[in-house]
């Protein structure tokens, strides 16, 4: 009885797996309420996630595996579901198959089958299959496969519970093991020989199933028959069986024996579907074609991209900051409010403790509420980005733009980490832009890409954007930021063109992708992704933005000023918006910030920086967006709103800089340029580090991301001069 408990008790681990676009990351969210990221193409995720389900009084660890066609070894994503499988040995794995798309879903599902994994399937998208007319019969696939097959619709929650129930039997022992993978006589017959001469060998035994490493041994995988070599206490005697094998099906077969096994798998999935699923007798053509023709258009297709970009930036600015829809104000004004008030509950510290009223006002309510300001626009970003995913619309511009990146040097299905970095106009990660790369099986395409991503315009960088927009192109805010989606895409191909021709060196793979069929985004599911990564934007707010605002409020808080001076004698007033305190005398607040620390660190790169028009408050704000670059805005209103002339006015940073008179449109113009293109944040470098496997491109990277930013800002600033622009 004890036993019996203890087993019913113990967690149980469950591995998603499954092809790109299937769904399958959309049903893990849905059985375990982790905000993730989803999206219709291959390259999302990037690496074991794993979340909780606890049903029937069986707890469930859930791990979601990178989106895969095959288990082949031939890219990290595949090894990295393989050997999870193979290593792990998870108690059940679910198989989440395109039920609109069985012959190359199922594909998988046989290689799963020869792991001798115990396996559930979860025939998902049947809202599609049935809009196509398919009708599956899941139960009669059931007893063919002698497994679990289990109709689900991921994007609504459909059969998510029956799902769950069907791994809670598999893992408790109730369900049978699937049926033996047949690929034909000749092809069995040579299989079962060399399976039973793996059988022999303990070494092999220990570590594989020995039928399944006769199967990947013929396939002639790489990796496998490495580790075979390795670990076998008579390896050249089945290296001799294996190429034995190898010749007899080739020679039998007329062709190469791992086209000979994946024609026998296709032989297997063609004659389930035979008995299992019915198509319409007259072929339909889809909503989804029909829409394609338009949208993957070669030259119209470009021009609806950028005007779709172009709508979700007026959108965003319409909605977050324009229309005073929320109660009489915009929701940023709302923002702006709730940080005014937190500056004036510490209005109070400035008479008797200046040092701590400065580092909250300063430090934290500055640094964090400048970054703070924008997350009703940030959040609306995310929120159309969303729904462009959900649609499916995200793979068909991977479709529309993969001739021009080929052109320029990179590989085809490097927009997807292009896309993921924030190459949609915003909203992305360079972190998991660089970490989507795995996708590309060749070393050198990983290598371009990974350079070029972070030039996409991330989430850390619009802030930015928005807060100089804000001050200097206020007119033209959708066109500002549409440029700049524009000049970050050129910067990136013209950096891939230079790079493939005389840096990493080699000829491109070719780039093939599905084009996932068309889906109607829930509210729901919209909701869970823009809040998710609204989050993450938050808690990068609340961790690392505060404690870098911190560490750069006092190094421009000290050393202080020697007691004789007179700006010791000044007395300090508050500016709420912002919170930052302000010394009464301009001069005298301007020389004890230039003679901090920080001050000092600017004043030192000036001789570089001022052919961009930038001074030494502008220089310590760049320093400090190495960690992150939202710090950027946190850093540069803590610097100019200690130099404040006008104690009482309440104003945001954008106003600051507006008026400020070392400021002018040319010089936001240069800003915006170098905060595009300079080095990538500290947590992209270390992603960088490890997928390159060396810090050499990560140092790389920085340098030659810093030095290109300057050149392009110094060149904007000078060209500007010389046209009488400067001012």
């Amino acid at each position: 009885m004890q036993d019996t408990q203890t087993q019913t008790t113990a967690v149980c681990r469950v591995a998603i797996a499954g092809n790109p676009n299937a769904g399958k990351t959309s049903l893990f969210n849905e059985l375990t309420g982790r905000n993730q990221s989803v999206g219709n193409y291959p390259g999302v995720t990037v690496e074991r996630t794993e979340g909780h389900l606890h049903i029937e009084g069986q707890s469930m660890q859930l791990i979601d595996l990178p989106g895969t066609y095959s288990l082949t070894a031939y890219s990290a994503e595949e090894l990295v579901a393989r050997n999870f499988i193979i290593d792990e040995q998870p108690e059940v794995v679910v198989d989440v198959v395109d039920a609109s798309n069985l012959e190359r879903n199922l594909y998988l599902t046989v290689q799963l089958m020869e792991m001798e994994s115990p396996l559930v399937i979860a025939l998902n998208m049947m809202d599609v299959a049935q809009r196509h007319g398919v009708i599956i019969d899941a139960a009669k696939m059931s007893d063919l496969l002698n497994m679990p097959v289990v109709e689900t619709v991921a994007r609504e929650g459909k059969g998510k519970v029956s799902l769950a129930q069907a791994c809670v039997q598999m893992a408790a022992g109730r369900c049978q093991s699937a049926c033996a993978v047949t690929y034909g006589h000749h092809l069995d017959e040579h299989i079962d020989t060399l399976a039973a001469r793996l059988a022999e060998d303990d070494g092999v035994c220990r570590m594989y199933r020995p039928r399944w490493v006769a199967i990947k041994l013929i396939e002639k995988d790489p990796e496998l028959a490495q580790a075979i070599a390795k670990i076998a206490d008579d390896a050249d005697g089945i290296a001799m069986a294996t190429r034995a094998a190898i010749q007899a099906i080739e020679t039998h077969g007329g062709d190469q024996a791992e086209s000979i096994v994946a024609e026998g798998r296709y032989g297997f999935v063609a004659g389930i579907i035979r008995r299992c699923v019915h198509t319409p007798s007259t072929e339909r053509r889809s909503l989804t074609d029909r829409v394609d023709t338009v949208v993957c258009h070669r030259a119209f297709g470009l021009v609806l991209l950028g005007a779709i970009v172009y709508s979700l930036f007026a959108a965003v600015f319409k909605i977050s900051d324009d229309w005073a829809w929320l109660f009489g104000d915009s929701p940023t004004g709302w923002v702006g409010r709730i940080f005014d008030g937190l500056a004036g509950l510490v209005g109070g510290l400035e008479a008797t403790s200046p040092m701590l009223h400065s580092l909250l006002a300063d430090g934290v309510i500055g640094g964090v509420g400048g970054v703070m300001g924008f997350v009703p626009l940030i959040f609306t970003m995310f929120f159309f980005v969303a729904i462009l995913e959900d649609t499916g619309y995200i793979a068909r511009v991977a479709f529309v733009l993969d001739r021009a990146l080929r052109a320029f040097g990179l590989q085809g299905r490097s927009i997807l980490a292009m896309i993921v970095s924030g190459g949609l106009g915003g909203g992305g990660c360079a972190v998991p832009g660089v970490m989507a790369t795995r996708t590309l099986r060749d070393p050198r395409d990983r290598l371009i890409t990974m350079m070029v991503a972070p030039l996409m315009n991330c989430g850390a960088k619009i802030p930015v954007y928005l807060m100089l927009i804000a001050a200097f192109f206020a007119q033209y805010q959708a066109m500002a930021m549409f440029c700049l989606w524009l000049l970050s895409w050129a910067i990136a191909l013209i950096c891939s063109w230079v790079l493939r021709r005389f840096v990493i060196k080699g000829e491109q793979t070719p780039f093939v992708m599905e084009l996932p069929s068309y889906h109607m985004p829930t509210l729901r599911g919209v909701m869970r992704h823009a809040w998710g990564r609204t989050w993450t934007y938050i808690r990068k707010a609340g961790t690392i933005i505060l404690a870098v605002s911190l560490v750069m409020w006092a190094l421009m808080f000290f050393p202080r000023m020697d007691e004789s001076a007179p700006a010791k004698h000044a007395g300090v007033s508050s500016v709420p918006h912002g919170g930052i305190s302000q010394p009464a005398d301009h001069a005298q607040c301007r020389t004890q910030l230039q003679q901090s620390y920080a001050g000092k660190m600017g004043t030192a790169l000036l001789p570089l920086t001022e052919w961009a028009g930038f001074d030494w408050r502008d220089n310590v704000a760049l320093v400090a967006g190495f960690a992150a670059k939202e710090v950027i805005i946190g850093t540069l209103g803590v610097a100019y709103s200690m130099g404040q002339v006008d104690p009482e006015g309440s104003e945001g940073l954008s106003e600051q800089l507006a008026g400020d008179e070392t400021w002018s449109p040319l010089k936001a113009l240069a800003m915006l340029i170098f905060v595009m293109v300079y080095a990538p944040c500290m947590s992209t470098l270390a992603v960088i580090r490890r997928e390159s496997g060396s810090w050499k491109w990560a140092c790389f990277s920085t340098t030659y991301t810093t030095v290109l930013a300057l050149v392009l800002a110094i060149g904007v600033y000078q060209v500007g001069q010389a046209f009488g622009l400067g001012t």
